[in-house]
């Protein structure tokens, strides 16, 4: 399953996030939706869902019209693809990019409280 949401491209992603926020969904709904938020047209777009179908990645309903849904959760591609940029990234290494993250980037007192609060319930269940 892991193979698949690693050849998940970058437009794929936008289709499968369509179907992830309210699914069954028809081709015209996420057309619909897409068409608005990208340059894309309606042949790319079907294009991107047949090509999610065929990795397996997007189930369909052959009803009258095809209805579309996910067949990989939203989490677990979310946690694969984190795994796979890490890896290919910082070879691995979470401490790297968080180091990184924390030294490159202007964080609020807001965000650095709820990054430590995160850290601290990790370090509880430990």
């Amino acid at each position: 399953m892991s193979e698949n949401i690693s050849k998940i491209s970058d437009a794929e992603w936008k289709v499968m996030e369509v179907v992830w926020k309210e699914h069954p969904v028809t081709a015209a709904e996420i057309i619909e939706e897409l068409i608005v938020k990208t340059d894309w047209n309606r042949k790319t777009i079907h294009t991107l869902i047949r090509r999610l179908v065929q990795k397996k990645v997007l189930g369909v309903a052959k009803e009258d019209p095809y209805v579309y849904y996910p067949l990989i959760e939203e989490n677990f591609c979310k946690k694969e693809e984190t795994k796979s940029f890490l890896e290919k990234v910082y070879n691995g290494s979470l401490q790297l990019l968080m180091a990184n993250f924390l030294k490159n980037e202007n964080l609020s007192k807001k965000e650095i409280k709820e990054i430590k609060n995160l850290l601290d319930e990790c370090e509880d269940k430990r």
